[in-house]
């Protein structure tokens, strides 16, 4: 984890379902419109864990252990890399959610759903593909 990157996504998964964010619907922003996960830019000097966990609390006011078992994978991603989180979250409720300012929306789906949908993300699709074909049965 000491490359340089510039960002995490962080999937939180809750037994077959996964929490979503609906992207605001501008065009100046990357994937407007979209199905896209909590996480974004690093910053200071913080890990990945550290950038995707305050981007978590920053967007819907989740506050995660930091030392809980997570699955990490790093990403090319010019002009360096990002990172690729998975947690699982089975004790999930909605009132643990505080929406932020960012995006229009967000979701609990399904797996499948968000794996299926047009209008997720695609590398969030082929990466939590590959959590998902490694992850233990709940």
């Amino acid at each position: 984890m000491t490359e340089p990157f510039h960002g995490a996504k962080i999937a939180i998964l809750v037994r077959n379902h996964i929490v979503t964010i609906l992207r605001d619907d501008i065009p100046s922003i990357p994937w407007p419109g979209h199905w896209d996960l909590p996480g974004g830019g690093r910053e200071n000097n913080e890990t990945p864990a550290e950038c995707a966990l305050r981007e978590l609390k920053e967007e819907l006011g989740l506050t995660l252990d930091p030392t809980r078992p997570m699955w990490l994978t790093q990403h090319r991603s010019p002009p360096s890399y990002v990172w690729f989180l998975a947690v699982e979250l089975p004790e999930f409720n909605h009132s643990m959610v505080n929406f932020g300012d960012e995006g229009q929306e967000w979701r609990l789906v399904t797996l499948n759903w968000f794996l299926t949908n047009d209008r997720t993300i695609p590398h969030h699709k082929k990466r939590l593909q590959a959590y998902l074909e490694q992850r233990k049965p709940i």
